[in-house]
């Protein structure tokens, strides 16, 4: 008898703790808001290492039994089964704050891009994660797609030898959705340039050290302060350099993905690249030319947070590395803030 109490008081204990019939821990995950590339109900109703707890603010309309409708982000936040938060905040400039307001509540939280606004942000959000004890991270998977993986593993093998230049275009759809206020989805500089930045760091391997930016409302169809087009020259820490062509310029046709984009990582030894949107990708040297390239860490970036914070599994890269792209276009844009400032 006693056995079999203690038998039902484990398996009790287990269910509280979220593990799933494996005894493996899911993490208990709470989405707020839909701006943005939030994660599906559908897929973390059969993840391995988080399931679905509450929400708000989201636009599904039917959700699995058991999992709760808040009204706001602090009956979210309320909510003890909610361990980790998704962010895709209705306005991108409060997404730091409702960041700080889950970190010091005791939550984890995983922030759609980019994560804040400022650099000043950035560093009070890294602050509350550090004081708090709960882990930040961004949706910062953009190396990690298939394309890129191989990219990012050929020029980890010095395939293409030293890094010495990096060339980024990344087009979007403009669309009659295109926020013209910059506060809702962080503008064009942010929001398509975090991507390229990336692209530069996790998949050429170099870290910039420096990036001059420029953007315009040339050719916008809309009055007001939406950015159609930008442009970033960077100097990379080992010496090299980088160009970024960003623009909400892709004409929308079919067969064309809506964040159409192209990568070229040149090296001493030669080039790999990524064109027709991630369609092609190969590795050139004067001895070969492998097409197409496949290997490399390939995953969703929030399977590498949940297995993280479940079962201790290593992140693909450092917090310093996943948001210094971020941080060095926070800068770029406080100078473009500035000289518009001083244009008016």
């Amino acid at each position: 008898m006693f056995e079999k109490i203690l038998l039902v008081s484990l398996a009790l204990t287990v269910s509280a703790l979220g593990a799933d019939e494996a005894g493996a821990k899911r993490i208990g995950v709470g989405l707020y808001g839909s701006n943005g590339h939030q994660l599906k109900a559908a897929n973390l109703a059969t993840h391995p290492h988080a399931r679905l707890v509450g929400v708000a603010g989201i636009k599904e309309t039917t959700l699995a039994a058991g999992v709760k409708r808040c009204a706001t982000l602090d009956e979210l936040i309320a909510d003890p089964a909610v361990e980790l938060i998704s962010l895709c905040s209705p306005r991108r400039a409060d997404q730091a704050r409702d960041a700080i307001r889950c970190l010091l509540a005791g939550k984890h939280v995983y922030a759609e891009k980019p994560s804040a606004l400022t650099e000043r942000e950035l560093d009070e959000v890294l602050a509350a994660a550090r004081r708090s004890g709960k882990e930040f991270h961004e949706m910062a998977g953009t190396a990690f797609a298939p394309n890129y993986a191989a990219m990012r593993q050929s020029v980890r093998d010095g395939a293409v030898g030293t890094v010495v230049q990096v060339l980024v275009q990344k087009s979007y759809r403009y669309g009659a959705t295109r926020p013209q206020d910059e506060a809702i989805d962080g503008g064009m500089f942010l929001q398509v340039g975090i991507h390229a930045a990336r692209m530069i760091e996790h998949v050429g391997g170099v870290p910039i050290k420096s990036l001059t930016g420029w953007e315009s409302v040339f050719g916008s169809p809309e009055k007001g302060e939406g950015k159609l087009a930008g442009a970033a020259e960077i100097e990379l820490e080992n010496g090299g350099m980088a160009t970024i062509v960003m623009n909400y310029l892709n004409p929308g046709h079919p067969q064309l993905p809506h964040g159409y984009e192209t990568l070229r990582v040149f090296g001493t030894k030669g080039f790999v690249e990524s064109t027709d949107g991630g369609a092609r990708t190969r590795l050139v040297t004067a001895k070969e030319i492998v097409d197409p390239l496949a290997g490399g860490e390939v995953g969703d970036y929030f399977d590498f947070l949940a297995a993280h914070l479940a079962r201790g599994a290593a992140m693909p890269l450092t917090l310093e590395q996943e948001l210094h792209p971020l941080r060095m276009l926070l800068r770029a844009k406080e100078t473009l803030r500035a000289t518009s400032a001083s244009q008016r």
